[in-house]
């Protein structure tokens, strides 16, 4: 079975540990089985948790055993690593451990080198101080989660979310991901990053919330021909105040929103039916085959019939 290691530094951020916890506790594959083996690692068996103490079960050496190490943020994210953790991570890396970090967990993993010419993120907050701290890394505070493949990083909060999510996705596929998100009463993925979470001198635009019908409406028509001019006449408003609100709003435009829904929803084809690309491709609205092929592996990072094989 998978191990998902989650490692409690002192001072740790009680949300974003339990975040992994609780998301890979409950994870089934869809004969009823658990995914995966959650452990609790530490450096001491007693950590700092703010406003309480946990007892971690695992020590350091559980790290050699794990496919996947979760980093969680703590509130003293410049707090010098101790060269133990930094060994032990470093040492589980080079087994082929998945390392990620959620929020400002990025801050440990960074000390370790791991991360050394590589896209990372963490809470926007901190994003300045983490580039500051380590120019080796090209930090980037607009979006949720970056995937270098072995190391991943996430942003603040519910994000952490977002990132174990995106796991299972890669583990299991989105059907498993997706019994998961609905567990977590959460979507499987949400649309733009950091920057519609980011306090701006300007206050947002109230009437960005008349969204929700429109985004409902847009999965509702994913098969149809739809232009830029087709949705801000749906939404009542002319295509330039569509794309300022959609952008505010979702931290994308409406056509990439659409462009990656569809390719949600092929994904699910994929993966549950015999279709074929060619009815597929039509079914989610792409114009050819050719273009849902390229949409497709643009977005996921392999072809369709790729992504079928390995999640079928």
């Amino acid at each position: 079975m998978h191990i998902v290691a989650v490692l409690a530094l002192d001072q740790v951020i009680p949300f974003d540990l339990a975040t992994p916890i609780e998301v890979f506790t409950r994870t089934r594959l869809p004969d009823g089985r658990p995914a995966y083996e959650v452990r609790v690692c530490a450096e001491r068996r007693q950590v700092e948790a703010g406003a309480f103490a946990i007892q971690a079960p695992w020590g350091l050496d559980a790290l050699q055993d794990a496919g996947t190490i979760i980093v969680p943020g703590t509130t003293a994210p410049q707090a010098p690593l101790s060269p133990e953790v930094r060994d032990a991570l470093r040492a589980a890396a080079a087994n082929g451990a998945r390392i990620a970090s959620i929020c400002s967990g990025a801050f440990p993993l960074a000390a370790t080198g791991l991360l050394a010419g590589l896209r990372a993120t963490t809470h926007w907050a901190a994003a300045g101080l983490l580039a500051a701290a380590h120019p080796d890394i090209d930090v980037d505070p607009d979006v949720l989660y970056v995937d270098n493949g072995q190391f991943l990083t996430s942003a603040g909060a519910a994000a952490g979310l977002d990132l174990c999510l995106h796991l299972i996705r890669r583990d299991h596929g989105s059907a498993v991901a997706a019994d998961a998100a609905r567990l977590s009463v959460m979507p499987l993925e949400r649309e733009g990053g950091q920057a519609q979470f980011i306090a701006h001198d300007h206050a947002p635009d109230p009437r960005g919330s008349a969204l929700e019908p429109l985004l409902t409406w847009l999965q509702d028509n994913l098969g149809r021909d739809l232009s830029l001019a087709d949705i801000a006449a749906q939404a009542g408003v002319s295509t330039r105040t569509l794309i300022r609100r959609f952008t505010e709003q979702t931290g994308t435009t409406p056509l990439q929103w659409l462009h990656r829904a569809r390719v949600r929803r092929a994904q699910h084809l994929l993966e549950t039916t015999r279709h074929s690309v060619e009815r597929i491709a039509a079914e989610v609205g792409f114009g050819s085959p050719t273009s849902f092929r390229e949409r497709f592996k643009r977005t996921t990072g392999v072809t369709p019939h790729a992504y079928r094989r390995a999640f079928t």
